[in-house]
């Protein structure tokens, strides 16, 4: 019995320490609860702790890709291809430009899928973590996968990848600037130039942080991992997460006061201005992105990201675009859309009238729409090209007072008849008085009938009312 012990405690020693390193305190304080209850017996029943480890929960070591799915580690494959077409259309970065972290993001919710729809993946990253990825866990590629979605070491989620001398990412950051732009300028085209102002590597340490040969020493605080380990709980365990730290930023070292560079204070960057010339082309559309390369923040050994203006257009008080194409209300008199006109009907986005003529003997009747070929917005990047102009007609009647300056007999003599009484007459006719009315007034009693509706709801949940008592 005892040899068959001892080869059972080697062959499972890892798998105890294992768990005990994933299940927390709780997990170490049961097992040497139940060795500490048979120390001493001449045969320790190792069979209940292989029962013990057995009923235990295996949670994952690191939540982090989880979390951004917004799952729990126990999800079904079902559950996480779910959350991520969900979250893919919450995060989108054509639906958040005004965050300059959307597309980054992004990028991880596409890596935290990848690796959790991949049943070998899940099972390495929920035996290991981030590292056992790293590390490839049976899996080549897998560590420049994670620095391909994760660039930068993905402190926002405390990943790293090798520590501050290998960090992967390809540019420096990218700035997304939006940007107001009016229909006219989208139709016309238009120069800005703005001054810009950006990060740029220190002049007089180049970058290091440092006084002349001073060297950065070791973060005693993450012992040079860039981020502190932290626990939160998670139901009945314990999951460990990763945070920044903040005593070197997630470097992963740090310089003393006394050897950082004058200029920076040991930053490595200076804050830098210049003039950029930002050029808004005929056609171009709202959201659009025009990337400025390489003129965004600046990092040591790297290229500079890029400077991305996301144009952003106003509402226009007369024109309405949709894609190439251009819609507008023209309001026309009762005469207008009896006897025709010759006249301007707009003022196009380019300062030029646009007169059109209707045809003879062409009654226009309300809400009409013409089309004014090659007229619309210009086709980008297709100089000769575009869009169609579109009118709706709106017919002005004339005033009240305008009966009193006619002879009411003239007009009538030119119009088509009145319309005769409906025939047959319905049995039963009432006479109602003309009373004018404001349209928005419809429907303002809804709330009243809607509360009307709750308390008869009310009553049928409480059951029928009882009768009320009746005067004898």
């Amino acid at each position: 019995m005892r040899g068959r012990v001892q080869r059972l405690s080697g062959r499972h020693s890892k798998t105890l320490d294992n768990v005990d390193n994933r299940l927390g305190i709780l997990a170490s304080w049961r097992t040497r609860r139940t060795l500490t209850e048979h120390e001493g017996a001449e045969q320790p029943e190792w069979r209940h702790v292989e029962r013990v480890l057995v009923l235990l929960p295996m949670p994952a070591v690191e939540t982090e890709l989880y979390d951004i799915l917004g799952i729990s580690p126990n999800a079904t494959e079902d559950e996480i291809k779910k959350a991520y077409r969900k979250k893919a259309r919450e995060q989108h970065p054509d639906k958040n430009i005004n965050d300059p972290e959307a597309s980054q993001k992004f990028q991880e919710l596409g890596a935290a899928y990848e690796t959790l729809s991949d049943p070998q993946l899940r099972a390495v990253y929920d035996e290991a973590g981030i590292d056992g990825l790293k590390s490839g866990g049976g899996m080549p590629g897998m560590d420049d996968l994670f620095a391909q979605f994760f660039a930068g070491g993905g402190m926002r989620f405390g990943f790293d990848f090798g520590g501050p001398s290998s960090r992967r990412r390809g540019t420096g950051d990218d700035t997304v600037v939006p940007h107001p732009v009016t229909l006219e300028d989208l139709y016309n085209g238009k120069t800005l130039k703005l001054n810009l102002e950006k990060e740029a590597v220190c002049g007089i340490c180049k970058g290091t942080g440092a006084k002349g040969s001073a060297k950065p020493k070791q973060c005693v605080t993450c012992a040079g991992r860039g981020w502190t380990p932290s626990k939160t709980s998670q139901g009945t365990y314990l999951a460990t997460t990763r945070i920044t730290c903040h005593e070197c930023d997630g470097v992963g070292e740090k310089l003393k006061e006394k050897d950082r560079c004058k200029k920076c204070k040991g930053t490595k960057t200076v804050k830098e201005k210049n003039r950029q010339e930002v050029v808004i082309e005929p056609g171009m559309a709202d959201k659009q992105r025009i990337v400025l390369a390489g003129a965004g923040d600046e990092e040591p050994g790297l290229p500079p990201g890029d400077v991305i203006f996301v144009l952003r257009m106003s509402p226009h008080p007369s024109f309405e675009r949709s894609g190439s194409d251009l819609l507008a209300s023209v309001k026309i008199t009762l005469s207008e859309a009896l006897f025709g006109f010759s006249r301007i009907l707009v003022t196009h986005l380019d300062g030029r009238g646009i007169k059109v003529t209707s045809p003879p003997k062409k009654i226009i009747r309300h809400h009409d729409t013409i089309v004014l070929r090659g007229e619309g917005m210009p086709v980008h990047k297709q100089p000769n090209s575009k869009g169609d102009l579109y009118l709706t007609f709106e017919i002005e009647m004339p005033e009240d007072a305008w009966l009193n300056t006619v002879d009411e007999k003239a007009p009538l003599s030119m119009l088509p008849p009145k319309k005769a009484d409906m025939d047959p007459l319905p049995e039963v006719v009432s006479t109602a008085a003309f009373v004018e009315a404001d349209i928005e007034e419809f429907g303002e009693d809804e709330d009243d009938w809607e509360d009307d509706e709750d308390d008869d709801d009310d009553d049928d949940e409480f059951g029928p009312a009882e009768p009320e008592c009746r005067p004898q």
